[in-house]
C-alpha cells in the first residue's frame, strides 16, 4: 500500500498532537448494517484508534441521536496521554433522523463542537471531516480556529448520479460539495481512497492533484484472516454441505442486492446454494420487503436469507464461513467489504466500479464484473462454487494481496498527510510560500 505523504523524521516531528475528527451524521460506534452505518463508520473508528496508538489525541464528534448514551465515550484504550474519544453533540432532535433532515443543523453542530472545545480548554491542530455534512461544519470551525481542514467525502453526489447509483441527491449537497471542493475558499486537503477517486475529483470538480492525498482503506488483519471454514460454520450453525454466497452492506438500491438475488436464479445448479445478506435495520424494512419480492418473483425465496445487521466483531466468522463474497454495488469509493473478505481468504465477485477496480485483482483474487446484470455474476459465482481448488487458490492470493492493508498503515499515512498539511498551513501563515509542501 502506498500513500503520497513522506514519513521522514521531519514530517514526524510536525505530527498533530490533537485532531478534531468530524462524523456528523453517523457514530463510529453504531452497529453496522443500519441505514447510516457501514464502511465509513469502521474507517472513522479504526483510524481514530490507531492514531491514538501513535500518540495522537483524537476527539471524534458526532450528532447526538439518543438521550441514553454518555456525552463522551472511549473509542479505544488510551495510549499514554493520547486517547480516542467519541463526543456526542446536540444538534437537532436527540433521536435518529434521516441525513437530509440534518442539513439545517450543521451550524448548530459546529457551535456545539466549539462549546465542547472551550469547556475542555483544548485546542486542535487540524480538522479531519468525513462526508459532506461534516465537511460543511469543518469549514466553519477551520475558519473560526484558523487551523487546516482535511476531508474525506466517502461518496460524492455527482459521482453517484453519473454512475446511476442514485436517482436524486439533495440540491444542498450538490452545491455544498462543489463549493467545498472548488469554491473561493475550498477545504485545504481531500483524502481519497484510490487513484481512481483522485481522477474523478480532477475530472468532475477540477480539484488540483496537489490538493488530494491518496491513502487506501484497511482492515484489522488480526480479526480478518483465514480460519477453518468448518469451525466458522459450526459456530454460526451453518450446515457443512451448504454452498454459501455472502453479501454485506446497507440495504439500499446503491448496493445492488437485487442483481445478486436475480443472479441466484441464473445458476444452473442451485443445490444447497444459499445467499446470506447481512445489513439493514428497521428503517430498511421497505427495501428488504422489495428484495424479498424480487426473490419470490424469480423463484429463489427459499435460498435467500436476510440476517439483519451484525456487530462488526461478528463479521469475521461469516466471511470465514462463506464460499464466495459478492459485492454487486453500483458504486463503491473503495469497497471495505471486499478488503475484509480477501483478508479472510475468500474470493470476491464484484462490480468493476470505483475503488473495487483497484482492490480486487481480476482473475487472481476474485472477479470483476463490468456489466451490472445478473448473468455475469451468476457465471463467476457458479465457477467458484463448482471448483474448490480454484476458490482456495484465489483465496490464498487474496490474503497475500491484503497484507499491506492494515489500519496501522492507514493511520500512519493519515498522520503523515495531516502533518504535512499543518506544516504547509504554518508556512503560509508566515508568508513563506517556499515552505509549501506537496500533497
Amino acid at each position: 500500500m502506498t500513500t503520497d505523504p513522506a514519513s521522514d523524521a521531519s514530517t514526524a516531528a510536525r505530527a498533530p498532537r490533537r485532531i478534531a475528527m468530524l462524523s456528523l451524521h453517523t457514530s463510529p460506534l453504531a452497529p453496522l448494517g443500519g441505514r447510516e452505518t457501514g464502511g465509513m463508520n469502521v474507517y472513522v473508528r479504526e483510524v481514530a484508534a490507531q492514531l491514538a496508538a501513535l500518540g495522537i489525541a483524537v476527539d471524534v464528534f458526532t450528532r447526538r441521536s439518543s438521550t441514553t448514551e454518555d456525552e463522551v465515550r472511549p473509542i479505544a484504550p488510551a495510549s499514554g496521554d493520547a486517547a480516542a474519544r467519541l463526543v456526542q453533540i446536540t444538534a437537532g432532535p436527540k433521536s435518529r433522523i434521516e441525513r437530509h433532515e440534518m442539513i439545517p443543523f450543521v451550524a448548530a453542530f459546529a457551535d456545539g463542537v466549539e462549546a465542547f472545545r472551550a469547556r475542555e480548554g483544548v485546542t486542535y491542530d487540524v480538522i479531519y471531516s468525513h462526508y459532506w455534512l461534516a465537511a460543511e461544519a469543518g469549514a466553519l470551525l477551520a475558519q473560526r480556529w484558523d487551523v487546516p481542514h482535511a476531508a474525506m467525502f466517502h461518496t460524492l453526489a455527482e459521482v453517484k448520479l453519473r454512475a446511476r447509483a442514485s436517482e436524486s441527491e439533495p440540491a444542498e449537497r450538490i452545491e455544498a460539495e462543489r463549493r467545498l471542493l472548488a469554491g473561493p475558499r475550498p477545504i485545504d486537503r481531500v483524502v481519497a481512497a484510490t487513484e481512481h477517486e483522485r481522477r474523478l475529483l480532477a475530472q468532475i470538480y477540477r480539484v488540483p492533484s496537489e490538493r488530494v492525498t491518496v491513502v487506501p482503506l484497511g482492515a484489522d488483519l488480526d480479526q480478518f484472516r483465514p480460519r477453518p471454514q468448518a469451525e466458522a460454520r459450526a459456530a454460526l450453525g451453518i450446515a457443512p454441505e451448504e454452498r454459501m454466497v455472502l453479501g454485506i452492506g446497507r440495504i439500499e438500491p446503491l448496493k445492488g442486492f437485487d442483481i445478486l438475488i436475480r443472479a441466484m436464479a441464473q445458476l444452473s445448479d442451485r443445490t444447497n446454494v444459499v445467499l446470506s445478506i447481512i445489513g439493514g435495520d428497521e428503517r430498511a424494512s421497505r427495501e428488504v420487503d422489495a428484495l424479498r419480492a424480487v426473490a419470490e418473483k424469480v423463484g429463489v425465496a427459499d435460498a435467500v436469507r436476510f440476517l439483519g445487521p451484525r456487530p462488526h466483531e461478528d463479521l469475521p466468522a461469516y466471511y470465514n464461513a462463506a464460499d464466495v463474497v459478492a459485492v454487486p454495488s453500483f458504486y463503491e469509493s473503495f469497497g471495505l467489504v471486499a478488503v475484509e473478505a480477501m483478508a479472510s481468504g475468500v474470493p470476491v465477485v464484484a462490480s468493476r466500479v470505483g475503488g473495487l477496480a483497484s482492490t480486487v485483482a481480476d482473475g487472481r483474487t476474485g472477479y470483476l464484473i463490468p456489466w451490472r446484470c445478473p448473468e455475469p455474476f451468476a457465471e463467476k459465482i457458479e465457477l467458484l462454487l463448482r471448483n474448490e481448488e480454484l476458490r482456495r487458490a484465489l483465496g490464498r492470493a487474496a490474503t497475500e494481496r491484503m497484507q499491506p492493508y492494515s489500519w496501522g498503515e492507514v493511520a500512519r499515512g493519515i498522520a503523515a498527510a495531516l502533518a504535512a498539511l499543518i506544516a504547509e498551513h504554518a508556512a503560509l501563515a508566515r508568508g513563506d510560500t517556499r515552505g509549501r509542501l506537496p500533497a
